[in-house]
């Protein structure tokens, strides 16, 4: 085989030929410099189109948008967590404003977050309708025919035969299309393609992301999430007014709510209770009894941590678990005020050291029969270390529970129609119990222990222990094709970044002397090893079915081999 080289000095028609055979490997739009002297407005709005489909502007602008999700995550969100953002505003009284107008504290739902989002979503549909219909239009065409000069490609190779140019052809047809690339015969060449996996990886790529974009939209605007902490035996209707906390998107309504309801029947704890991993938990799940509709069927199961359970759209998670002591007050009269009632209190650590409080707000009279109210502040620990020891839980589980009171009287300000924490207590218009040392009245309290309150006031009866488990309601509209969106963009993005778009072409001649002359030529999208490789490997087989001819001066040549025609296109 002989290897044949380009003129150093091409004609203006060869590159026009080259520049034709070599088009549409891909389907990126052909950018045009814009003819400044000439631009009007249509012609500023054709140009501004083009820079808001490319490429490039849909990477900026996904960089931007995943930078502008990072105020997102440090600073809190109205929609999120609304105490968070107050508290802010308070103690940063110069920052707070200037988040204010940046949109800072709702990010998601902001002018400027929202307009990147919009030109992304535009920036992908008008990149992809145009090329998703020059792709189709390619596919529907053939491979384009063989240059005039060969050797102008990157990579070629060529040989003499004494095989008829319709034989040579008729084999090379059938070897590309055994080897996959789609064929044809044009004139006196075969021209075959391969690789448009590359181009559907890449639609798909971008199809992908649009979908992720709409589900992560859709998602947002629908989406709700609500918090209810319930005792064992107590039950929970997906009502509003039901939530001890609840958030939504800005296009959900009440009626969106799906229509259950669940009965907490028992919550199982267990942990380990030597070695290093003391206290973690093993068993960790809640025992409910639900039901779908108003008069759906009752059914039982089982809510574990990360297994939540689900019903229609909405998913029930396991968040939380812990205390609530029950307790008995009598007022200054012995009368019960409050009858054996389960306090839940609140975990500060993961041996479920809990603190809260307790209020009697109706019924209670001091011992001369003056109405007031009782607060109590609590601390509960379900593994007291005993006599001396701090005021810490030594493990989670209920092994001597131990239930520490400060005692208040007065106006715990829940009459004055302003909202306040179940689990806290406001002071503000409270007095102290005193001791006989003129010091704060309290007491620690074991299982079935009272705490008398001094001058006859009344006393407290630590009765027993019930737990509790939190439970987070979600629905999250379009998850699955978010979902699907993502794992459709990694396989586009890996088929568009490994598979190479790559043409061959194929021409057998009569030569001068009579000899069959064929030229095998190869083209990709980027310079790679892969198609001088398999062009060898074409023509190695190739060359096989038409050996070379004997020549007067070279022996014939049993192994073809391609190497770069000089001056080829790097």
């Amino acid at each position: 085989m002989s290897n044949t080289t380009a003129d150093k000095t091409p004609k203006a028609g060869d590159d026009q030929d080259l520049g034709a055979a070599g088009s549409q490997l891909s389907t990126a739009p052909k950018e045009e410099a814009p003819n400044l002297p000439a631009l009007g407005v249509i012609g500023w709005a054709r140009w501004f189109w083009r820079q808001l489909t490319s490429m490039r502007v849909a990477l900026l602008l996904l960089l931007l948008l995943s930078l502008g999700a990072i105020p997102g995550s440090l600073i809190p969100q109205s929609g999120i967590d609304a105490l968070a953002v107050e508290d802010f505003r308070e103690r940063h009284d110069v920052l707070a404003p200037i988040y204010d107008k940046l949109g800072l504290f709702h990010v998601y739902s902001s002018v400027w977050f929202s307009a990147i989002y919009i030109l992304l979503f535009v920036s992908l549909i008008g990149c992809i309708v145009p090329r998703t219909w020059q792709f189709v239009g390619q596919l529907r065409g053939r491979p384009p025919g063989a240059p005039r000069r060969l050797t102008r490609l990157p990579a070629y190779t060529t040989w003499r035969t004494e095989a008829e140019p319709e034989q040579v052809r008729e084999a090379a047809l059938a070897l590309l299309k055994k080897r996959r690339f789609r064929a044809h015969t044009v004139g006196d060449a075969v021209a075959a393609e391969k690789g448009y996996l590359r181009e559907v990886g890449n639609l798909a790529f971008h199809i992908a992301l649009i979908v992720m974009l709409i589900a992560f939209a859709w998602g947002q605007l629908f989406k709700y999430e609500g918090n209810k902490l319930i005792l064992e035996g107590d039950g929970f209707a997906n009502t509003l007014t039901q939530y001890d906390d609840f958030k939504s998107g800005n296009l959900f309504g009440q009626d969106d709510l799906d229509a259950f309801s669940f009965r907490l029947n028992d919550f199982k704890g267990t942990y380990e209770p030597t070695g290093p991993n003391r206290g973690t938990p093993r068993t960790y799940e809640a025992n409910v009894t639900y039901s779908v509709g108003a008069y759906g069927k009752e059914k039982t199961a089982t809510i574990k941590v990360n297994e939540p359970l689900e019903i229609d759209g909405s998913k029930v998670y396991l968040v939380s678990h812990g205390y609530a002591p029950i307790v008995t007050v009598k007022d200054g009269r012995g009368k019960v005020v409050m009858d054996k009632q389960a306090v839940a209190l609140l975990p500060l650590d993961a041996n479920v050291t809990s603190s809260g409080a307790i209020k009697v707000m109706d019924g209670y009279r001091d011992a001369k029969g003056k109405k007031e109210q009782l607060g109590f502040q609590a601390f509960f620990l379900p593994t007291y270390g005993g006599k001396g020891s701090t005021m810490v839980s030594m493990f989670p589980a209920l092994i001597n529970p131990m239930l520490a009171l400060n005692a208040y009287h007065g106006d715990l300000g829940v009459d004055a129609g302003i909202p306040q924490s179940v689990y806290q207590l406001d002071k503000r218009k409270m007095k102290e119990f005193k001791d006989s040392d003129g010091e704060l009245f309290k007491k620690q309290l074991k299982i079935g222990e009272t705490m008398t309150l001094p001058n006859g006031a009344g006393s407290v009866t630590f009765d027993g222990v019930q737990e509790w488990a939190g439970f987070q309601v979600t629905q999250q509209p379009a998850s699955g094709w978010a979902l699907a969106g993502s794992v459709a963009a990694i396989f586009g993005l890996a088929a568009s970044l490994f598979v190479q778009r790559r043409r061959v072409w194929v021409r057998a001649v009569k030569g001068a002397d009579g000899v069959t002359v064929v030229e095998m030529a190869g083209l990709g999208r980027s310079e790679s090893a892969k198609v001088p490789e398999e062009l060898g490997d074409l023509a190695g087989i190739l060359y096989e079915q038409a050996p070379g001819a004997p020549d007067d001066d070279t022996p014939e040549s049993p192994d073809p081999q391609v190497v770069p025609a000089e001056g080829a296109e790097k």
